[in-house]
């Protein structure tokens, strides 16, 4: 597994394969501070802007997007058992 980032930046959108990649794996820290956030509740610009380091006023569309993208996914990865496990691709 690659060791993840503390805080990285994050594409536009978030991989949408059906296999945990190096993206996914580099990025479990983000992946669990968006659903950390989720969870209380927190509104999406301040997550966006903190943790994605978007600007939702400046560019909304790409903001919410990822936002959006890069949750579904860290539900996916979670889904799979995948995030905490920290294994790889089968």
């Amino acid at each position: 597994m690659t060791k993840p980032q503390l805080d990285p930046d994050v594409a536009d959108v978030a991989p949408n394969e059906p296999v945990l990649t190096a993206y996914d794996e580099q990025h479990v820290l983000t992946y669990m501070r968006l659903l950390q956030a989720e969870g209380e509740g927190a509104d999406w610009c301040e997550v966006a802007r903190l943790v994605l380091h978007m600007d939702p006023e400046r560019e909304p569309d790409r903001a919410r997007r990822a936002y959006q993208s890069h949750l579904t996914r860290a539900k996916w990865v979670t889904e799979q058992g995948r995030l905490l496990r920290g294994t790889g691709s089968k």
